[in-house]
């Protein structure tokens, strides 16, 4: 390996501190959010992890994990495409999020008050401008941020050559299927949907679903 060659780290698991595992459980399983693992050991260390619906990362807690106090997990992001979809989701869940947001000074979106936060979207649904915040049972904080079109070099950065590959594949095959029914378009729209629902974690079909969608969007 050269010395300016750099290996890949993805990062995999964020550690939450909590004082009550189980009423955590609860609140992150409320929330929809995956349950990976419930591991108990003889000598008291247990680890819980969860993953929130389409995240390359996970969040762990449990007992004997982490020295850190309960709640001091603050302003952790989870990034959204749709800030007033998501945050109905979360809260007919049960979450008492805030109102959507935008920062009317550098950094107000991680002040635990209002100062700073000018109600509503950022102008013109700007991406990385708009949140809304929420919290676990012990403080820890969550924030989630519209971005609706990512920077340069921000994509599928989770993806590797070869499970990309197969995906493609994947997204070939059933647009192949639709393609003699389908109205006049360019196959990258199905492509993106596909790809972008199977990294979400939908199902091949629902993936293709989503392609279609896509497709008969983008003639409207």
């Amino acid at each position: 390996m050269s010395s300016t060659q750099t290996s890949d780290m993805k990062l995999e698991v964020i550690v939450i501190p909590v004082s009550d595992v189980d009423r955590a459980k609860r609140f992150y399983e409320s929330l929809g959010w995956r349950l990976d693992a419930d591991f108990p050991f003889d000598n008291g260390f247990r680890v819980v992890q969860f993953t929130p619906p389409g995240s390359g990362c996970s969040i762990q807690f449990g007992t004997n994990i982490t020295s850190a106090a309960p709640g001091s997990a603050r302003g952790n992001y989870l990034i959204v495409s749709d800030i007033e979809g998501a945050r109905a989701d979360l809260a007919a869940r049960g979450a008492a999020i805030s109102e959507v947001f935008h920062p009317g000074a550098p950094g107000a979106q991680f002040q635990s008050g209002p100062t700073g936060r000018v109600p509503g979207h950022a102008p013109e649904h700007a991406s990385y401008f708009s949140f809304a915040t929420f919290s676990d049972p012990d403080g820890n904080s969550w924030l989630l941020q519209e971005i609706k079109r990512r920077l340069p070099g921000r994509g599928l950065s989770n993806f590797d050559v070869p499970t990309l590959t197969d995906l493609l594949i994947e997204a070939e095959k059933h647009h192949g299927a639709y393609e003699p029914t389908a109205p006049k378009h360019h196959w990258s729209g199905f492509y993106a949907g596909y790809i972008v629902a199977r990294q979400a974690g939908k199902t091949p079909d629902d993936a293709a679903k989503e392609g279609v969608r896509q497709v008969e969007s983008a003639r409207r």
